[in-house]
């Protein structure tokens, strides 16, 4: 599997029908999970019927980290063996996690407002996560700013490496700072807070996140081998 993403053409043939079927399974995992938190489970004791923004803000909030890391590994294999896929891979992940990161902090001041009485506060969980997002835009900055496409995968590289410092201060603040954010509550020493009629959409929905986050990646993947394809083409032509 590995084997077939680091090189083009086996990358090419292997997204061709993966994309599409990643596509698919995203929406049915997207229909099942929607039904299942906004029908089946029941209201929060607490928080009522605020609690089914969770099924959309958690997930999201996961999701952001974990495509940051992929990118963080991605830019650490392209700046050491210069593997211009893995440039790519990084490129390709960087609008996704974006907006992720955005629909997260969108979706918590929706929940905070009913829940702290506020839409937003400098809490230490909701700062880094927005310190997150506006790395991830000046990612895309850099990308777009800069025409020659090395030197902007090595300075956008650079700045993503610099930024996985900011995932595991995201990981532990809730736990470690005095916080409104909620401590952890679903992967927790001594088990989950919550009730196991919330893990089944929760989850669901999280592999949905997944299952989009993947089908996304291919095809920006695709267009910009394309792109390149088409790039190189025109230049050999004018030679």
């Amino acid at each position: 599997m590995i084997q077939a993403f680091a090189n083009p053409a086996r990358f090419m043939a292997l997204s061709a029908w993966a994309a599409p079927l990643l596509g698919l399974i995203a929406a049915g995992l997207f229909a099942v999970g929607f039904y299942w938190a906004l029908v089946l489970s029941p209201p929060d004791y607490q928080m009522g019927e605020t609690v089914r923004i969770m099924y959309v803000h958690v997930p999201a909030a996961w999701w952001s980290l974990g495509i940051y890391a992929f990118m963080g590994v991605a830019s650490v294999i392209g700046f050491v063996w210069r593997h211009v896929l893995a440039d790519v891979a990084a490129r390709a992940a960087a609008p996704i996690g974006a907006t992720f990161a955005g629909l997260c902090l969108v979706t918590g001041s929706l929940w905070g407002a009913p829940t702290w009485g506020t839409w937003w506060a400098w809490d230490g969980r909701l700062t880094l996560m927005l310190i997150l997002f506006i790395v991830y835009l000046g990612y895309l900055a850099l990308w777009a700013a800069i025409e020659d496409e090395e030197k902007a995968a090595r300075m956008a590289g650079v700045l993503c490496m610099v930024g996985l410092a900011a995932l595991p201060l995201l990981h532990w603040s809730v736990d470690k700072w005095s916080t409104l954010h909620q401590t952890a509550s679903v992967f927790r020493e001594g088990g989950s807070g919550i009730h196991p009629s919330m893990q089944g959409p929760l989850f669901t929905m999280a592999f949905a996140y997944m299952a989009l986050f993947a089908a996304l990646l291919m095809a920006n993947m695709r267009s910009a081998i394309y792109r390149r394809r088409v790039d190189a083409a025109r230049l050999r032509g004018a030679a």
